[in-house]
């Protein structure tokens, strides 16, 4: 039975363990030369590095974090001040504590380098004056997913506030439905290990409870086990906007592998190899999921092994610190990674305050 620490704890965990993802891959950020990458780190990352000279985010210390860490403080600061989910508070947060320190351009801005759907929404928003709602891009990144994580701790005891809220922040800079999509189902995901489950083979038998509760937004296109439909059999209802349930069956899939001894990534930094290292949110979930579930219990080895493969390692690392972080809550991610964080105080209090409001939602 858990209890109401318990749930802030992994709450906690689940936030911070974000943050730390984000920081230790500043330094060694988009090596796809994984030579070079070694050359310039070792062989073995271990703990927070700055970046070096002529690469992104130059002139950064080691602990400190990149624009997508600083997004995901905005959305705390804005998820505490608001008491829960506010767009337009959100959105002036943006507007006032962040566009005005961009310019347009990538090596622009907090934490070195603004993603392309930021500077598609600054240049949209600043330059062309269109409003909220109309300044969405089409880039097939996490980067919502890197903010909307708050969102999904926030909610992880509501499941149709959280799909809501996390679908229309992430259509301000995302709007391509597959992107939504599972964007929507990594913070339902989310939210499952915030209560407790775990990211195995029967994660996505609960995810498709609630879809056929009518409270996530997917179409059930097939019954229990993926079954096939009857002869005479209606078309299931659509309980929402996205038209398949697969973004949330993935993580099911990837936990039976990383649980098969049959299926071998090893070392395991090698999932960058196997699901791809560029951006993409279809190449970093799968390899976020695998780690998550091969490390459970290891909130170190989990985050190490992103980082130390190479590509878009922040962004892998981050997904994978807040997973991972989310099982083995705050007291299992290792005091070196929380201490060495530039401005853990304030982040922390952050996010105790948003993980004690999930709490009193989860057992009130």
């Amino acid at each position: 039975m858990t209890n109401r620490e318990d749930i802030k704890d992994r709450a906690a965990g689940a936030i911070m363990g974000a943050f730390v993802g984000d920081a230790l891959g500043l330094g060694p950020h988009w090596y796809y030369n994984l030579d070079e990458l070694r050359r310039d780190y070792g062989e073995w990352i271990d703990g927070y590095t700055a970046p070096k000279p002529g690469r992104y985010h130059e002139g950064l210390k080691a602990g400190q974090l990149s624009q997508a860490g600083v997004i995901l403080d905005l959305m705390l600061r804005s998820l505490v001040a608001a008491n829960g989910y506010d767009e337009a508070d959100f959105c002036r947060r943006l507007d006032d504590d962040l566009f005005p320190m961009l310019d347009g351009t990538p090596a622009a801005g907090p934490g070195g380098y603004t993603s392309q759907s930021i500077r598609d929404a600054w240049r949209k928003r600043v330059e062309y004056g269109l409003p909220w709602g109309e300044v969405g891009g089409h880039a097939d990144t996490t980067e919502a997913i890197e903010r909307t994580l708050a969102i999904a701790v926030r909610y992880a005891f509501q499941p149709k506030k959280l799909a809501a809220a996390i679908a229309g922040n992430t259509t301000l800079t995302q709007v391509d439905e597959t992107v939504v999509s599972m964007t929507v189902a990594h913070g339902a995901l989310l939210a499952q290990l915030v209560q407790g489950q775990r990211l195995d083979a029967e994660i996505s038998a609960r995810l498709m409870a609630l879809v056929k509760r009518g409270d996530l937004p997917f179409h059930a296109v097939t019954s229990d086990d993926l079954q096939p439909p009857q002869p005479g059999q209606p078309d299931p209802p659509r309980a929402g906007r996205f038209a398949s349930p697969d973004a949330l069956l993935t993580p099911s899939f990837i936990a039976a592998a990383a649980a098969d001894p049959g299926v071998r990534i090893e070392p395991p930094w090698k999932v960058s190899l196997v699901y791809g290292m560029p951006c993409a949110i279809y190449h970093q979930l799968p390899a976020a999921y695998y780690l998550s579930a091969k490390f459970a219990d290891d909130f170190e080895a989990a985050v190490l092994h992103a980082v130390n493969g190479g590509g878009q390692n922040m962004a892998r690392a981050m997904l994978t610190g807040a997973l991972t972080g989310a099982q083995v809550g705050l007291s299992g991610i290792p005091q070196r990674f929380i201490d060495g964080l530039e401005n853990v105080g304030e982040l922390q209090r952050r996010a105790e305050r948003v993980a004690s409001a999930v709490a009193a939602d989860g057992l009130p």
